[in-house]
This record gives structure tokens, sequence and C-alpha cells, in this order.
């Protein structure tokens, strides 16, 4: 019996979530699986795996065969790297104490490159944000100056009508009350 590690599919229509799978190669991609041990979504950014790693490695060491996305991921997550590593320490090439240093000082490059490209994802983002307050507090600011000018043409074209009315009346009152005292 041939056995894989593959991805069966599950979720809604355009939101898919996988889980990890060991399977029999013959069996369906939805269908029976022997064991399920862990899930994929890549859906988020960056893409959550969620990946028993030692009951991966357990597979890996009894010749279960990874398909080649399962695979990326395997290696994204250091588990082919560790089977790697524990087979030298069967076949006697390294020690335990070994495979185990390089395999902790490989974890913590890769916990520092995930965390610099969530950092830059944040900044990013941050940024993204940061430039369209700047654009519309610029456009709020145009718009505002806009309606003050307006304003202030209706107030000037106003105290100009007003202008000509007043010396209007102030020109006819004196000649009236010059009338009265004829």
């Amino acid at each position: 019996m041939s056995v894989k590690i593959r991805l069966a599919r599950r979720g809604r229509k355009k939101q898919a979530i996988y889980d990890v799978v060991v399977a029999d190669a013959r069996a369906p991609r939805d269908g029976r699986f022997i064991e399920k041990i862990g899930t994929y979504n890549p859906n988020t950014n960056p893409a959550s795996i969620n990946i028993n790693n030692e009951r991966a490695l357990t597979w890996l060491l009894n010749g279960a065969q990874p398909t080649d996305t399962v695979k990326a991921m395997l290696s994204y997550r250091g588990i082919m790297l560790k089977k790697h590593l524990q087979i030298g320490v069967l076949k006697g090439a390294i020690s335990q104490e070994q495979a185990d240093a390089k395999f902790g000082a490989w974890l913590q490059e890769k916990d520092a490159k995930i965390a610099s490209k969530s950092d830059k994802l944040a900044a990013a983002k941050a940024d993204v944000r940061a430039k369209a307050l700047a654009a519309e507090t610029a456009k709020n600011q145009a718009r505002l100056d806009a309606i003050k000018a307006r304003e202030e043409e209706a107030k000037a074209a106003a105290a100009a009508a007003e202008a000509p009315a007043a010396e209007e009346a102030a020109t006819e009152a004196p000649a009236e009350g010059g009338e009265a005292e004829a």
C-alpha cells in the first residue's frame, strides 16, 4: 500500500481550507484517510500552516510520500530538514545533539524571517492607511477653502449690492428733508 501525505479540500466555494492528511494513494482526494495531521489556510497573508510536526516526521520516516504542495509546506516548517538530520543520525554521520543544534539554529533564523515579513506587511498596511488619511485630509481642506471662498464672494457681492442702495438712500434722504423745510 502506497501512503501519501496530501491535502483534502474543505470550506465553501472560493474560500477553500485544506486538511493535511495521510491517506492511501488510491483513496479519493476528499475521501477516506488514515490520519489528519494538520490544516492549511491559503486565504490569510501569510498563509496559515498548522501541522503536527512529530506525527508528520514519523510518517515521513516510515515511508509516506508527500505531494509537491505538502512537501513545500513541510520544508517551510522545517520537517524535511529534521528528517534529513534524523537520517544522518540513524546512519551515524552526526550525533543527536549536533542535529538538534543545527535544527534549533535553523528554526531561530526562520522565526526571524517570518517576524520580519509580518512586520513589513504591518508597516506597509500602516503606510497605505497614513497616505490615504493624508489625501483625505488634503481633499477636505480643499473643500473647506472652496466653501470659504464662495462665502466671501457672496458677502462681497452682497456688500457691493448694498453699497449702491445705501448711496441712493443717502442721497434721497437729504433731498426729501430739504423739501420738507421749504
